[in-house]
């Protein structure tokens, strides 16, 4: 009998033995057994006989001389041959009448083959077995020299090669029962007789089989990876129980490398990606201060199609939380404290069981790993390096929420920055920065962040005077510069600037109504100027009533309200991403609801218009009163040298002397009507200012803006002078929500 090996190449040698008592019977068994990958309970075994216990097998042709009448001279070819040429073709081999055509890519019977046309029809139908061989044998010899395929594409090419070798199994027990008929000449029409139709019935399932794995050949050239992963995975989405049963055997040999990674990664935070086959991508070239937001990223053409991007966002975040603690933290804790840490997968059957409990076990893994090392994470950060109270200082020292601090500042830094913004030197304000600090319940705060709060010049443009050029800093380092980056803490000193403009205005109206408390008894003896007190009294009024207004906008609706949301989703985040992201969306939301953003530019710089007319009415009154009070001065002096000459028993004045007294009063008195005047200038341009800031208010598309115009405007005092301002509040949401 004939023995068939398999060598190198993947094709078949024989060598010649005698037959043995018996042989047929074992054989018939062994075949029985080993077909067991092709047929199922319900086909025709190799030993099938009819009711009437004659065998079924349909006999062979022999090869006949040619009759008289036949065609072209041409011999018949016998069914024996035709076998034995199929054989071969189940192999890649070329046979006799049966060969390869490369035009057409398929195998085709020799043209000069005298054949009926059932025999032909189904020869071909047999070699489309040879032809998926062939198919499936070209990408694992390809890909298996290929390194850079990846341990998934290894993978996959080693589950390719053991699918083969099962169905070089049966080809070795069909060409052992071959060469035993050939050995003890078989009589055709036996139950142990090969023929094509036998043939096609016993290799209907390896051919099922081979369709598939060509299938997924095609569906997977040029993919690896994860990638490679998905494409298996997409081919078990099928109502045939045998092709997804094979497909998923498939695809936990596939899957295995992928989930060794997998867990490498959440539990060593170790990512030996060689290839680049793993969804989550580590950049060597990224410095360690941004490792958390730019260092590690997931490769979304590598995440496996059975996971679910919040598992891989889960993923990533374990892992990358892991390397965080260690490169940045400093916290060397062995991961097994952090995470109660579960057998990985080991084996393809580990990767198998895992397929079949894809929502539970997996799902139970990622979330307890992703729970247990977010959670150790964020209590690194609040306990060792109190990120907590570094955001809280940021909202008192910032965003002024120490109010008696801010106070005493102001009033201790107002004589350095009344001048010229090039006199300036840090150091001394920094010396009344601590004066500040001691004076306050700032004393009381954490000598950490007392330790960070500096002192800031910006970029002086010329004019610029120490008030805007003044800004409080915070120095921010090591793991909480993760979350307080440059580009939030550029945010907090724009905003800064802002609030400290509008509390310098505060601050300015203040000064401007104790000059008016301050004032108003000394000049009751000049009845003459009262009017021009009342004008002042009047626009100061006004501009105290729009910054009170404004204040409470940005301290209550924009500032404490944002810190609120702020804090609440602080508290309970689950991971470093989500207090990242409240913390971006917190900054967001002061930005652009205090007109810092490319949307409000038009608003802000009316808002800036605005404190520039408080600015001028500051030194408007101040030289007001500086010219009353000296003229006041001069009054009381001549008053008072008439009382000492008449004490002295002298004329009070003479008459040139009082001639020249009313002289001057008069001048000052003409001088009256040009500070009315002045007054009614400015008052004039504030007013003209104020409404275009109330219009850009009213088409706001914020709702909160719109309902800052109607506080700003309570009385309508703006809306009697402009007629665009002449629309119900109502119908100015309704407009705006339609534009």
């Amino acid at each position: 009998m004939l023995h068939y090996f398999q060598n190198s190449t993947g094709n078949f040698t024989h060598r010649q033995s005698h037959p043995a008592p018996g042989v047929g019977d074992c054989l018939r068994q062994q075949l029985s057994s080993r077909l067991a990958w092709t047929l199922t309970a319900n086909q025709p075994s190799l030993q099938t006989t009819t009711s009437k216990g004659v065998p079924s097998a349909v006999s062979r042709n022999v090869t006949r001389p040619r009759r008289e009448g036949d065609a072209g001279g041409a011999v018949e070819v016998a069914e024996a041959a035709l076998v034995r040429d199929i054989l071969y073709v189940f192999q890649g081999i070329d046979g006799k009448n049966v060969k390869m055509s490369n035009a057409d890519n398929c195998y085709k019977v020799e043209g000069k083959a005298n054949l009926n046309k059932s025999l032909r029809d189904t020869t071909v139908r047999l070699a489309e077995l040879g032809w998926l061989h062939n198919k499936i044998r070209k990408y694992t010899d390809q890909r298996s020299l290929d390194r850079s395929f990846g341990l998934v594409g290894q993978s996959f090419c080693a589950a390719l090669h053991q699918e083969l070798r099962e169905y070089y199994r049966l080809l070795s027990v069909l060409h052992s029962q071959l060469q035993l008929e050939d050995d003890q000449g078989v009589n055709l029409g036996l139950e142990s007789s090969l023929t094509l139709r036998r043939l096609l019935v016993w290799t209907y399932d390896p051919k099922i089989r081979l369709k598939t794995l060509a299938a997924l050949v095609d569906h997977c050239q040029g993919r690896k990876g994860g990638e490679l992963a998905s494409a298996v995975h997409a081919y078990t989405k099928t109502g045939d129980p045998s092709m997804r049963s094979l497909v998923q055997h498939i695809l936990s040999l596939v899957s295995h490398p992928v989930l060794s990674f997998l867990y490498r990664w959440i539990y060593d935070g170790e990512l030996e990606d060689t290839y680049h086959e793993f969804f989550v991508a580590s950049d060597p070239t990224v410095k360690t201060d941004r490792l958390w937001h730019d260092k590690y990223t997931l490769r979304k053409s590598m995440i496996p199609s059975f996971m679910t991007m919040d598992q891989s966002r889960k993923v990533l975040l374990i892992g990358k939380s892991i390397n965080f603690l260690h490169q940045v933290c400093h916290d060397q804790t062995p991961t097994t404290k952090m995470i109660a840490v579960t057998k990985s997968a080991e084996s393809p059957q580990d990767a198998a069981d895992f397929f079949t409990d894809l929502e539970n076990a997996f799902q139970g893994k990622i979330d307890a790993a992703y729970f247990e090392t977010s959670k150790y994470l964020l209590d690194v950060l609040n306990k060792k390096y109190s990120l907590l109270d570094h955001m809280q200082a940021m909202r008192r020292y910032l965003l002024l929420g120490q109010g008696d601090f801010i106070r005493h500042l102001m009033d201790l830094l107002k004589p350095e920055l009344v001048r010229p913004a090039t006199t300036l030197y840090q150091h001394n304000l920094t010396g009344i920065l601590e004066t500040a600090v001691r004076a306050t319940n700032a004393q009381f705060d954490s000598p950490e962040a007392l330790r960070r709060l500096d002192v800031r010049l910006l970029e002086v443009s010329p004019g610029d005077t120490g008030w805007d050029v003044f800004s409080l800093d915070y120095h921010v380092d090591g793991p909480i510069a993760t979350v307080f980056t440059r580009e939030c803490m550029s945010h907090y000193l724009r905003v800064f600037n802002f609030l400290w403009r509008a509390k310098r205005m505060e601050y300015i109206l203040t000064d401007i109504r104790k000059g008016h408390m301050c004032n108003a008894k000394l000049l009751r003896n000049m009845p003459e100027f009262s009017g021009v007190l009342h004008h002042c009294h009047i626009l100061a009024s006004e501009m105290v009533h729009f910054i009170h207004q404004m204040q409470y906008y940005i301290t209550f609706e924009v500032l404490e309200c944002s810190w609120d949301e702020l804090w609440n989703k602080v508290q309970q985040a689950q991971d470093l991403d989500h207090i990242i992201a409240a913390h971006e969306a917190f900054l967001d939301t002061v930005i652009s609801r205090c007109l810092l953003d490319a949307d409000s530019r038009a608003l802000l710089n009316q808002l800036r218009a605005v404190f520039d007319q408080i600015i001028e009415l500051q030194n408007t009154q101040d030289a007001i009163y500086r010219a009353a009070l000296e003229e006041l001065q001069r009054r009381l002096q001549f008053e008072e040298k008439k009382q000492q000459r008449g004490a002295e028993g002298q004329w009070g004045v003479t008459a040139a002397e009082e001639e020249q007294e009313s002289q001057r009063v008069r001048e000052f008195q003409e001088s009256i009507p040009r500070l009315c005047s002045q007054l009614r200038i400015l008052t004039h341009f504030y007013q003209g200012i104020v409404q275009q800031f109330l219009v850009l208010l009213t088409t706001s598309p914020d709702e909160s803006l719109r309902f800052l115009s109607f506080r700003l405007d309570f009385n309508e005092h703006y809306r009697a002078r402009e007629p665009r301002l002449r629309v119900s509040l109502g119908a100015r949401g309704r407009r705006s929500s339609h534009t």
